[in-house]
Parts: C-alpha cells; structure tokens; sequence
C-alpha cells in the first residue's frame, strides 16, 4: 500500500465516480441476456453463455432470428405477448430454454428489447406470497410511527428471503448515509446508527439505484459473462444495460462487499419525490439467489414503505406545523401593527421570535440597526454574515454547518453553528437570523471514511476495515427541523405581506394627496381664469372702435391672452380627468343614443377643421344603431380622435368614420391616410404625455390617455394600428342597445 497527494487521490476518486457502469459489457452468470431489434425480431448481442443455457447449440450467433435461439413457437408466444399485452403485466414470462423453465424479464431501452432469462429452480419451496405479502402490506399501512414501519419492513423482508442481515440505509444532506434500522442474525455485525461514507455509494451508482426499484447480486465472487459482440452491431457503441437486471456490476463494488463479509446482496429503493431517500440493503455471507417471484414481493414491500415514509413525515411535520401557529399568528399581528418597519413587530417580541425557530439567539437588521437577543455574533459579525445571506438565492437560508459554507463563521461557530435567515426584497439592509450553539458530537462511523481511499499501485481499492470508528464532530448544531422551516418560510410571507400592505397604503396616500391636490388647484384657477376671460372680453369691446396701429397691437395681445387662457382651462380639466381615472372614480352617464343624429352632431362641428385643409371628413354608419354611452364623454372621445387625425393627415387627406355592430357592441373606426405612426412609438400612443415622444408641441399630451379611460369606462376596448405612410386606424368599442 502506498500513499499519494490528495490531489491524485482526488483525480483517482473521480475516475472511479466515472467508472462506466452502466456499460460493463457483461453480465452476472446466473442468467442470459439477449438484445432484439423488434422491426426484425433478431438478435442483436447475446450473453456468451446463452448457447449453453439454451440447449448447447453450437451454430448461435448474433444476427439470427429469435426463433433460432428459442424456437418458433416460444418465439411466436413472446413476439405476440410483446405485440398486445403491457410490458409490466407480462414479467415474468415463463419459457422452457435448454430443457428447463426460465424467467423471461423484457424491458424496452435505447431502441432495444432485453430478454434477461433466469433459470428457475422448480424444487425450490417458496412461502405462501399473496398471503404473506397482503399481511405485510396491513402492517406497513397501519404504522404508526417511522420506527415502527422501519421495524416491521426490515423483519418482513429477512423472513421472506432468508438473508442474514436486511437494514435501512438513509441518505444524509451531506451524502453519508446512517443505518436506521435493522433486522440480522446474532453472528453478524450490529450496524444500528452505524454512518457510512458518501463515498461508499458515488453519484452515478445512487442515479442507477433511483431508475431502478431493485438490485441483486447472488454472489459476489462471480466471473463476469461477457456480450457478443462487445459493441452494438447496429451504433457500434457500448450497450447501455442502465435497467437490466443480469448487468455486471463495479468489480470494487464485489470486493467492497466481500471485505465486508458479505457474498451475496439485494439492494431496494426507497424513493420520495423521485429522489433517492434512502435503500433497503440486504447481506448473506453466503451466494444467495433470489428468485424473481420473491424479488417483485420485495419491491412491492419497498415501494409500499417510500409512500409511507413520505406519508408519516408529512403527518410529522404538519403537527410541527401546527404546534407553531399560534406563535405564527401572534408574532404576524405584531409585524401588522407594528409602527414603522415590519421587523419592528419581532423587535417587541424577543421570546415568541426566538422560540418560533427553537433557538438561542436570532437577530433582526433595519438598515443600519442590529438587534441581538440571546446568544449571538457580535453586531459587526451578524452584518458581514448578512451581506452573505442576502447574495445567496435561496429565500429562506438553512444550514446546520455553517462555518462549512461561510469560512468566517469559524470565529464565532460556539454561539453560531447553525443559521437560519430570511431576507425581504428590498434595496436596504434588513434580514432576521436565528442562531444555534455548536453541539461537540461523536460520529460512529463503520469503519474509518477515510479508508476508503486506499492506493494499491495505482488504483484504488475498497476499504477493508468495518469495525466502529469514532469521529469527533464540530462546528455543528442541531439539525433545523421541518417545523421550523414552515415557521420561519411562513414568518417571512407575513412579513412580505404586512410590508406590501404598508406600500400599498402609502400609494394610496400619496394618490389621495395628489387627487386633492389637483381638485383644489383646479378649483382656486377657474374663478381667475374667468375674471381673465371676462376682461379680455371687456378691453376688446372698449376698443373695437379704435383702428389706431397701438389699439390693433393691444387686440393681438388680447387675443393671445385669451387662448392662453382657454388652453389652460383645457389642461386643468385633462388633469382633473386624469386624476379620475387613475383613482379608478371616472363616471360616466350611459344612455341611449341615436347613433345617426350623434354622427351628424360631430360632422357639423368637425367639419370646418377638415375643410380648412380640404380633407374629405365623411361619417357612415349602419341604419337604426343605438349606443348606451355618455353623449358629452363619448363626444370628447370622438372628438379628440377625428381632431387628432385632422391635425396629422395632409391637405386633400381623407378621414373616414365607420360604424358596424360586432355582437353586443358597435365598432367605430378612424381611419386617415396620414404619415402614420413609427412602430417604435405605436405601443406607447396611449400613455400619458405621449405627444412628447411623437414630437407634438401642441395639446396636453393627455387626450388619447383620456379617451381610453373614458371607453374603458363604457365596457369597451380603444385600439390603435398604424402603416408608415399609409395611415393611421383608431378602433374603439361602445355598447350596443339591444332593438326591441
């Protein structure tokens, strides 16, 4: 044995992680594997044993119809069962190969049909299955506890299959793997609450033991049964045997096992949510083969316990839940009432928010004040942690190592081992941590984990040693359970709905000021802009006699004056129109109205702007329309669009107004033949102070923001659409009174 750097240890333990297990290119000997191409039913790759089992012919070769190697009437029964029936009811499918009955396993993989054929051993005495599998169901199904369903799965599987020990393997955070539970006979090792290392099962093999529910190996010391070809005669590639159950497994895996007296195994999954919980391992220290009959039993019994272990920590956490909603509740009304910052409700609440996480200290950040109850990091310390959980991405932060994550943590790790975090949404500092004390533990590993990077020339080898290896553990606390993670994700939703509350309120504040504002603004400018218009009026009458040069000069100015005055009265009320919508209070007083005499209004008062620039303004419309709408809003709205369009459309355009009934509506449409709108622009005509960014100087910038919100107001939809050089259309919809 030699030693080596960690850094070739480590290079050498990542080759073993990529070792290529799932295309060993051969297979366990207690059994034959054949490949099938389906569109020819011939074979593609055969065990090299598959000549003997199958009667000892010597002229079978790859390449051959199926019924060449199992006869043609077997080869018909298993094509048709293919054919018809679901691959999962026909397994096992029982056919007579070289004078003796077979278990046919057939799965589908990589555009590939495995036959995997067992023998079956027709002597061999199985117990009473479907009775004793039914009990075992019951008794899984009526456990109370996860110790108790541990301890009946265990129990029921040893007995069913005779191994010498049957335990249950759980995967920790961290990749270890602990043994909670466990069935064995007096002359085997005790491995209860023994630790094994991550290493001991690598990344890829876990993987394989997630797609498939079972693994078995009946003995250890087997010699590999090669395929032939080696490659795939169809890719030229590697058989990729990831479900079949006869693949060769790691040959350090078979040494890991007989270094652990073990000769024979069967591993079963134990999965929640589609991840790899934990297994079922089951150990002989002598060759053991199972049969299929007794292995589908065993599966069953494992996927019975995934669901009830899934079931039963579900009914454990929701009483963890449960046992903290009443302090959720109190602390939620806290953070509601609290004047401020949210987090001020938790500040007032020192021991609810500290028992809330069951820990000895926790600490709430506003801005730039720290507050620390109970044991903690200093002030600068619980800053510089922050500014660490705030860059991480997940919302609710967790860890029961966390000096292993955050390497300045060591400095404090007595008081603070553990962290729990949460963080809000905002530009500031702000976050609540709570804290646990380092626990100094002792792990009993089976056997020591660094010896499983053992060197023997220049490859790796499994650790020999299994016998109880003691670890001292620090910088660790108590694990954070699932409790106190609902409670700490649900503290945090509170917190994220009474601080959106506040925001919304503000809003509402700052909406309220504003209306009012503009309301008493609006209000003290109309009576000065009438005494304005009255005067002006007055002075131009005084002088109307007067055709002196200074008296002409005096009545520009005055008419000036006077559209100054009008386009300011215009803007007011815009605002006052604005501020309406926006509030969501803009009212309108739907009524019946002739749709034809509405047209005929608009044209009469359209029509000298039109014909000032000589377009053609025409104005159509189906007969004996009615719309419910406000005469004077639907005026404005009207009005605004057919005066935009005469402002945009050149001399000797034309601007045609149309009106059709689309089920309970009635359509309006503007159509002009001006320049049009850049499609850059188009998705912004509608918001507020467009005409800024179209480069109008004239108008308020507010009408067609206004004129949406008056047809919104109506139930209708306003739309526009526009072709450079073509025209523009405005479309807008209003309700259709029903004829009677």
């Amino acid at each position: 044995m030699t030693s080596t750097s960690e850094q070739t240890l480590d290079s050498l333990l990542k080759n073993c992680a990529d070792e290529p297990i799932r295309i060993p290119g051969a297979i366990q000997p207690h059994g034959v594997l054949l490949t099938l191409d389906e569109a020819s039913w011939t074979v593609q790759q055969a065990s090299a044993n598959a000549s003997l089992l199958l009667g000892g012919a010597d002229d079978l070769r790859a390449g051959q119809p199926l019924s060449t190697w199992l006869g043609v009437d077997q080869a018909d029964a298993l094509r048709e069962a293919v054919v018809i029936g679901s691959l999962d009811d026909i397994n096992p499918l029982r056919l007579h190969c070289g004078g003796q009955w077979t278990d046919g396993l057939i799965h589908r993989h990589d555009g590939l049909l495995f036959l995997e054929l067992e023998p079956v051993n027709e002597q061999a005495a199985l117990p009473p299955l479907d009775h004793h599998l039914s009990r075992t169901l019951r008794r899984l199904q009526s456990a109370k506890t996860l110790a108790e369903l541990y301890d009946i799965s265990v129990n029921e599987i040893r007995t069913l299959t005779g191994y010498d020990r049957v335990l249950i393997y759980r995967f920790q955070e961290q990749g270890h793997g602990q043994v909670i539970a466990e069935s064995a006979t007096p002359e085997v090792d005790a491995y209860q609450g023994l630790f094994f290392p991550a290493s001991d099962i690598p990344e890829q093999a876990r993987e394989l033991y997630r797609l498939n529910w079972l693994r078995i190996i009946p003995d250890a010391a087997y010699v590999p049964v090669p395929m032939v070809p080696v490659l795939r005669p169809d890719t030229g590639q590697p058989l990729d045997m990831s479900y079949a159950v006869l693949r060769s497994v790691s040959p350090i895996h078979c040494q890991y096992m007989q270094n652990m007296g073990v000769r024979s195994s069967m591993s079963i999954s134990l999965l929640k949510d589609e991840r790899l919980w934990g297994l079922i391992s089951c150990g002989n220290r002598e060759p053991l083969q199972v049969p299929h009959a007794l292995r589908a039993a065993c599966q069953t019994i494992g996927q019975v316990l995934s669901m009830q272990i899934s079931a039963l920590e579900e009914v454990q956490a929701q009483r963890q839940r449960q046992a903290k909603d009443s302090l959720l509740a109190s602390l939620a009304q806290a953070m509601a009432m609290a004047d401020g910052d949210v987090y001020q409700g938790l500040i007032e609440h020192p021991d609810e928010l500290l028992t809330l996480a069951d820990a000895t200290g926790a600490a709430v950040i506003i801005e730039q004040d720290v507050h620390l109850f109970g044991q903690c990091p200093t002030r600068e310390q619980v800053q510089a942690l922050l500014g660490w959980v705030r860059e991480q991405s997940s919302p609710v932060l967790e860890t029961s190592s966390l000096r292993a994550v955050f390497p300045d943590a060591v400095d404090y790790q007595r008081v603070a081992s553990g962290v729990l975090a949460f963080t809000l949404p905002k530009p500031v500092d702000n976050g609540v941590l709570w804290f646990r004390p380092e626990i100094r533990d002792s792990v009993h590993w089976s056997g020591n984990p660094d010896a499983s990077k053992v060197l023997v020339g220049n490859r790796l080898q499994p650790r020999e040693s299994f016998e109880v290896w003691k670890q001292q553990v620090e910088g660790t606390s108590r694990l954070w359970s699932v409790g106190d993670l609902y409670a700490v994700t649900d503290l945090r939703r509170s917190a994220l709905e009474s601080d959106l509350s506040r925001q919304v309120l503000r809003e509402k504040d700052a909406v309220r000021a504003r209306d009012e504002l503009v309301a008493v603004v609006s209000h003290d400018l109309r009576s000065p802009l009438t005494v304005i218009v009255m005067q002006c009026g007055m002075m131009q009458r005084l002088i109307a006699a007067d055709v002196s040069p200074a008296s002409k000069r005096l009545n520009s100015a005055i008419d000036t004056l006077q559209r100054a005055t009008a386009r300011m009265t215009n803007l007011l009320e815009d605002l006052l129109d604005t501020s309406k919508i926006e509030a969501g209070r803009y009212s309108i007083d739907p009524q019946p109205l002739e749709l034809s005499q509405f047209f005929e209004d608009a044209w009469s008062l359209l029509l000298p702007l039109a014909l000032n620039k000589f377009i053609d303004l025409t104005f159509t419309g189906e007969p004996n329309l009615k719309i419910m709408a406000d005469p004077e809003r639907m005026f404005q709205v009207l009005s605004n669009l057919v005066g935009n369009a005469i402002k945009f459309t050149p001399k000797e355009g034309r601007i045609s107004v149309t009106a059709t009934v689309e089920g309970d509506f009635v359509a309006i449409t503007i159509v002009d033949s001006g320049p049009g709108i850049a499609p850059e622009q188009l998705p912004h005509v509608f918001e507020r102070y467009w005409r800024i960014r179209e480069g109008n100087p004239s108008g308020t910038g507010l009408g067609l923001y206004i004129s949406q919100g008056i047809v919104k107001a109506h139930g209708g939809e306003l739309t526009a659409s526009s072709e450079q050089g073509v025209g523009s259309t405005f479309r807008l919809t209003v309700p259709l009174v029903a004829s009677a």
